[in-house]
């Protein structure tokens, strides 16, 4: 007698064979909870920082621009660079970074199934837009100059890997989660990451801002200059 037994994993698609999968020890929203606590500490203490730290007085929404890198360097340092290093054994690790990729991957399975554009995608952003992250933190502090220019890679960085992510998994139809299921494909899928659309977008346009008026301004003293010449 045979019985028609399901896979015995939560990931999709349904048919997938993950024979050393070993399901996590943590609840989902401890695992949750520990990200978004984690994060609003990082928020926290670095508007302090932002306060106290700076040469100049900074206004609220820079503020809140170096909050959001500061919690980007870490979710690309730490996060992201667990699973760059871990990425091929996180179906049966149960640390507890790993047991976070593995809840992430209910949402899309690339994760866990060592998918080659995923590894690579993370594997960049860990290694460059997370120490890079760090440093516009540090160039807002100390008003470097270039820190507009920082602002502007790390942000158009982080949206070109974003549409790209987003872009192959809609040519494999959708196929590595639950179409439509309220937390793994809305929140993990389209939200988490969707918010590294809004944000980058608006601090690229930011960039802009700055980086155009600068030039405005060299330009014009380069004007003032010829005519005194002439």
């Amino acid at each position: 007698m045979t019985t028609n037994r399901g896979p015995l994993h939560p990931y999709w698609p349904r048919h997938l064979r993950l024979d050393n999968f070993v399901p996590n020890d943590i609840p989902t929203w401890h695992i949750v909870a520990g990200l978004f606590s984690v994060s609003g500490v990082l928020i926290v203490s670095m508007w302090q920082l932002s306060h106290r730290a700076s040469v100049v007085p900074l206004g609220t929404w820079r503020r809140l621009a170096l909050c959001w890198f500061a919690v980007c360097a870490f979710i690309h340092l730490v996060i992201e660079g667990w699973f760059s290093f871990y990425h091929d054994i996180l179906l049966e690790d149960q640390a507890i970074l790993s047991q976070l990729w593995k809840e992430y991957s209910k949402g899309d399975s690339r994760y866990i199934l060592n998918d080659g554009f995923i590894v690579s995608m993370e594997t960049i952003t860990a290694f460059l837009w997370g120490p890079l992250s760090l440093w516009v933190v540090i160039a807002f502090l100390r008003q470097q100059p270039f820190r507009f220019v920082l602002q502007l890679v790390i942000s158009v960085g982080q949206i070109y890997g974003d549409v790209l992510y987003f872009l192959t998994e809609q040519r494999d139809g959708f196929q590595h989660g639950e179409l439509g299921h309220p937390l793994h494909f809305w929140f993990y899928f389209v939200i988490m990451n969707g918010i590294w659309l809004v944000v980058p977008g608006v601090l690229v346009l930011d960039s802009i801002k700055h980086l155009t008026r600068a030039q405005s301004m060299l330009d014009s003293k380069a004007m003032k200059s010829k005519s005194k010449r002439n």
